[in-house]
């Protein structure tokens, strides 16, 4: 989202206008209406709203620059398409200081929105009304990468735009940082945009940690549709002597939005929203939901009868978002599903028809939804679904506006009325025509990537590397002394190639003494590479020619030998008691003491009980 190079060769962000409709007059004026100049804003600023073909003031800016120019703190109830941004966007550029004035870089105001849409319309406007000027906005939100931003901070921004997440995390140092990337020491003009959708969102508690972070001396101004507790709440703490002005769409002055309300059953409203989309003259349509699984929903259905049709709302990432408003603006797609939270901030000219797939919660949500439709003297059409349990909330919204609109007709989408109040062709049918299929589709669009993470693509785990296989045990008896060696040689060859890597450790030496009444003899017996000792027995006696069981050895007893693992260490401490201490039968031993584990006995060439064991490797 980077623009042309600066005088210095770095990447600037004028290229944000391309993420929105140019800068342009959208809201209502009046004839008689107070000029930029009039109301005292700056030379360059009157001049850089002239090239865009702005010169006289929208209702909400003739209340609130008079106001916000003195420096005074301000509170503006105004819903989206009033022309608010510029009423807060004239006083900042003319608080702030310019580069070519002596800007040290330092961000000097701070917006503060709830999406990223959102942000990204805001910034482009301060940007193009400032362009004269040469004043840097940057806007700073999640889903994309952090150094874009990091970059475009250290190299000096006036204004910033931003979402609350991404802000404290800018603001907060980082790891192995002394200082944060983000100072805001120096702010002196914050504004706070939609801040009834920022508590509904959540963001409240984050908003208030910006502002704990700010200067005390600054300007405050809080821009919200609606002013519940919380938010009043929030301006009588940050806000000092604030002046409220009120700018509402006069929704019984606009005759250019043709409004029409059908009590629907959700089963049949896919059936009626496919008529609709045949209507003659239709162009760019927007459909709003209450869920982001609605709006999946909705889209998946009409995308399955044939219409150019992309979803937008907060589950999808940043990337994904874009992509689908690029497709949307440039005509690659010509119906865009939307919840009421990703809206904000979408201004998109040409849009003919705007549905309210459900019914709207209250009276300012569906002033926000059919601001869509009816911008800059073109005509459009907004279409309300009501659900028989929506209406008691629509019977308040119609009182609340004056509708007139508190009964509306149950409608299917075979119902006459439906066809003639939209000028439909009676031939339309659930699906589109095959040679109204004309629209390139959302694979048309390319999703840039911008950072932020790797995204998981199903099926992309590579597959584990497979296992070595074991050489098959060959199962031998406890008692067996007569198993013959050659499958234990030709196992240990297979274990000890696998652990090549354990054979030059050094094995261990482990000393286990048994007491008798006699002499004791120790006999230590070295490690053998590639030979299980797991359950192995050992035989054999104090006198040479003793045999161990499980070492592998050649002549030896392999019993319970072959386990897989590194070279196993096998003792054998055998303790031979002399004549004198047998009883006079010669055929009683004397009393052992046994530690660890129980070995088994054998029996020596004289016939003595010999107490033996074998150790196993921990």
């Amino acid at each position: 989202m980077w623009g042309a190079p600066d005088q210095q060769g770095h990447p600037t962000l004028t290229q944000i206008e391309d993420t929105g409709t140019p800068l342009a007059a959208v809201a209502p004026v009046r004839p008689d209406s107070p000029t930029f100049a009039e109301l005292g804003a700056r030379p360059e600023t009157v001049a850089a709203l002239a090239a865009a073909g702005i010169t006289r003031s929208f209702a909400i800016q003739e209340y609130a620059l008079p106001i916000a120019l003195r420096g005074a703190d301000l509170i503006g109830q105004a819903p989206t398409g009033t022309g608010k941004t510029l009423g807060f966007g004239v006083p900042l550029l003319d608080r702030v200081t310019a580069p070519a004035e002596g800007a040290d870089g330092s961000p000097q105001a701070l917006v503060v929105v709830p999406t990223r849409e959102l942000g990204l319309q805001v910034a482009r406007d301060i940007a193009a009304a400032g362009s004269t000027r040469g004043v840097r906005v940057l806007p700073v939100y999640g889903g994309v990468a952090y150094e874009p931003q990091v970059e475009a901070l250290t190299r000096g921004v006036e204004i910033i735009v931003g979402t609350p997440g991404r802000l404290l995390d800018l603001a907060r140092p980082a790891k192995g940082r002394k200082d944060p990337h983000l100072k805001l020491d120096r702010v002196h003009a914050l504004v706070l945009d939609e801040a009834d959708r920022m508590l509904d969102l959540g963001f409240l508690d984050d908003v208030e940690k910006i502002l704990a972070m700010l200067p005390t001396e600054r300007q405050t101004m809080l821009f919200s549709a609606t002013m519940p507790d919380p938010i009043v709440t929030l301006a009588r703490r940050f806000l000092r002597q604030p002046v409220t002005v009120h700018a509402r769409h006069d929704l019984s002055m606009a005759p250019l939005t043709k409004q029409l309300v059908y009590r629907t059953h959700p089963l049949n409203k896919g059936e009626v929203v496919a008529r609709i989309l045949q209507a003659e003259g239709r162009g760019l349509t927007m459909i709003f939901t209450r869920t982001k699984r609605a709006a999946d929903r909705a889209a998946e259905d009409l995308d399955f009868r044939g219409f150019a049709v992309a979803a937008v709302h907060g589950d999808l990432g940043q990337g994904a978002r874009e992509r689908a408003l690029r497709a949307f603006r440039n005509g690659k797609i010509d119906v865009l599903v939307a919840t009421d939270v990703a809206a904000r901030g979408l201004d998109v000219s040409g849009v003919t028809h705007v549905i309210n797939y459900d019914c709207p919660e209250d009276p300012d949500t569906y002033t926000h939804r059919i601001g869509r439709t009816g911008r800059a003297g073109a005509t459009g059409v907004a279409v309300t679904f009501v659900d028989w349990e929506d209406m008691p909330r629509w019977r308040i919204i119609d009182k609340t506006l004056s509708l007139d609109m508190a009964e509306p007709p149950e409608t299917y989408h075979t119902s006459p009325h439906l066809f003639s109040d939209l000028s439909i062709s009676d031939s339309a049918t659930s699906t589109l025509p095959t040679a109204g299929r004309t629209r390139a589709g959302l694979g048309a669009e390319v999703e840039e990537d911008l950072g932020g993470g790797r995204r998981k693509v199903r099926g992309s785990r590579p597959e584990p590397a497979p296992r070595a296989e074991r050489p098959q045990r060959e199962r031998r008896r406890r008692g067996d002394a007569t198993a013959s060696p050659e499958p234990v040689v030709a196992e240990s060859t297979v274990v000890a190639a696998s652990t090549e890597d354990s054979e030059s450790r050094a094995p261990r030496t482990r000393r286990r003494r048994r007491v008798t009444g006699a002499d004791t003899t120790e006999v230590d017996v070295p490690a053998v590479t590639g030979s299980g000792a797991s359950g192995s027995g050992v035989s054999g006696s104090g006198a040479s020619g003793s045999g161990v069981r499980g070492s592998g050895a050649s002549g030896s007893g392999a019993s319970g030998a072959g386990t897989s693992g590194s070279g196993v260490e096998a003792r054998v401490a055998a303790t031979v008691a002399g004549a004198d201490d047998a009883d006079s039968d010669g055929t009683t031993p004397a009393r052992r003491r046994r530690r660890g584990g129980r070995g088994r006995r054998a029996t020596s060439t004289t016939g003595e009980a010999v107490p033996t064991e074998a150790t196993t490797p921990e």
